[in-house]
C-alpha cells in the first residue's frame, strides 16, 4: 500500500533524508551542504512508502504569518510518472490548510511547473538558478 505522511520518528526523517540524497545530490548534482542546510530540523516533513520502501520526500515550513514554504519536493525515478507526486503533494497541503496557512509557495525546477499548475500553483517570478538548476517561484492561495 502506497501512503504519504507526516514524519514523526527518527527513522522516518532519515528515509526522508535518504530520498531527497538520491534524487537531489546523486542524480541532480546538488552539493550536499546545499541540500541538507539549515531549516531541516525548524520544517515539517513528509515522506511517502510503497508498503516500508520510502521512495518520495518533502518539507513545508513557515515562511511568514500564514505562509508556507514547501520544499525538498522529490519521487525516485521509478516512481514518477505514476502520478504519485500528487500524494505527498496533497498530504502537504491538508497539513497546512488544517495549521492555518492562507498560501503556500515553493520553487519549481522548471521542467516540473506544468505538475505544480495542475495543482492550481500559479508562477510568480521570472526563471531564476537555484543550485545551478532553472526554477521559478509559485504559489497557491487557499481560500
Amino acid at each position: 500500500m502506497v501512503n504519504a505522511k507526516i514524519v514523526e520518528t527518527d527513522n522516518e526523517y532519515q528515509d526522508a533524508i535518504l530520498i531527497r540524497r538520491k534524487v537531489f545530490v546523486e542524480e541532480q548534482d546538488v552539493p550536499i551542504h546545499l541540500e541538507l542546510d539549515e531549516h531541516d530540523h525548524k520544517a515539517i516533513h513528509f515522506v511517502v512508502y510503497d508498503e516500508e520502501i520510502p521512495f518520495g520526500a518533502g518539507r513545508i515550513r513557515t515562511s511568514e504569518p500564514h505562509v508556507g514554504k514547501i520544499e525538498r519536493v522529490c519521487i525516485l525515478p521509478e516512481y514518477r510518472g505514476k502520478k504519485l507526486g500528487n500524494l505527498i503533494m496533497q498530504c502537504m497541503e491538508d497539513y497546512a490548510q488544517s495549521n492555518g496557512y492562507h498560501k503556500l509557495k515553493l520553487n519549481s525546477q522548471s521542467h516540473a511547473i506544468p505538475f505544480y499548475e495542475k495543482r492550481s500553483y500559479s508562477i510568480t517570478s521570472p526563471e531564476f538558478l537555484e543550485a545551478g538548476i532553472p526554477h521559478r517561484a509559485m504559489e497557491k492561495l487557499f481560500i
